[in-house]
């Protein structure tokens, strides 16, 4: 659910290519935490990739930034029915007089299933509709704080109306119901439910350039706004093919669970 140190990771030459010679129009949800309600088309392929660059809340010294490299690979199984699989690389930079080295290596991998259940139809008020499920598997290292150690059982409802030809609306509830909601030092560390929200705007100003903005919180089944999430991004889409968009976004941080400050720069392919 996150992304993030010292330089930006590359995708590989191969992945750049291949998104060069493809031509699937493209709808991209990157670089928002808000999901779509859009689904990969049957027997088609969506990969993203991003990487984020945070700055840390001083609350969570003795580290201090986290970089994640995030790779997405999609398919479309049925028509409507969507999985996935997502694996994360992080960096982790740590206070010297901490006693905490930099830590590098795999975070959580996570797989997902996503089930677009209501489309928007043209002159109805009736929104899109989808929900998702995401299992997310231990695959860090938890000494090293790439891993929580645990295996997380997410759900999130997706809403999304058209308000304009232009200007989507996408609204995201979700709970986790066992595990944990971080990814690496980033998220809810607390064991057990966890209840998330977020929202984007997002506007078409040209036939290649997306702007958007959007909020996203999460809180324990307590309420603790000190162990919470509440993060705001400015970003979008510039098309540089039909089927490929570079995706960018700022993000600014409220309460040790989320990043003070960062940076993501992505891509995303349809095929």
């Amino acid at each position: 659910m996150s992304p993030r140190a010292g330089r930006f990771l590359s995708l590989p030459p191969a992945v750049l290519l291949l998104g060069l010679l493809l031509s699937f129009p493209i709808s991209a949800q990157q670089p928002f935490v808000t999901d779509d309600a859009d689904v990969t088309p049957r027997h088609h392929f969506h990969f993203e990739f991003s990487n984020q660059f945070d700055v840390l809340q001083r609350a969570n010294f003795p580290n201090l930034k986290q970089n994640t490299a995030d790779s997405e690979l999609d398919f479309g199984l049925f028509h409507g029915l969507e999985v996935g699989i997502e694996i994360p690389w992080l960096i982790i930079i740590n206070d010297r007089t901490g006693g905490l080295k930099t830590a590098r290596g795999i975070g959580d991998s996570n797989l997902s299933l996503k089930y677009n259940f209501l489309m928007e139809k043209d002159h109805s008020r009736r929104p899109a509709m989808s929900i998702a499920f995401n299992y997310e598997l231990p695959t860090g290292d938890r000494k090293r704080q790439l891993g929580s150690g645990l295996a997380d059982f997410y759900m999130n409802g997706v809403v999304q109306k058209s308000l304009t030809t232009k200007t989507k609306l996408r609204l995201n509830g979700g709970i986790l119901f066992s595990g944990n909601e971080t990814t690496g030092v980033i998220g809810i560390k607390t064991r057990g439910t966890v209840f998330t929200s977020a929202g984007s705007l997002v506007r078409q100003f040209t036939p290649k350039l997306d702007l958007g903005v959007e909020i996203a919180g999460a809180v324990t089944k307590n309420f603790d706004l000190g162990k919470g999430q509440l993060q705001g991004m400015v970003g979008g889409n510039y098309a540089l093919r039909n089927n490929v968009t570079f995706d960018f976004g700022l993000v600014s941080g409220k309460y040790a669970a989320s990043p003070r400050v960062g940076l993501q720069l992505g891509i995303s392919v349809d095929w």
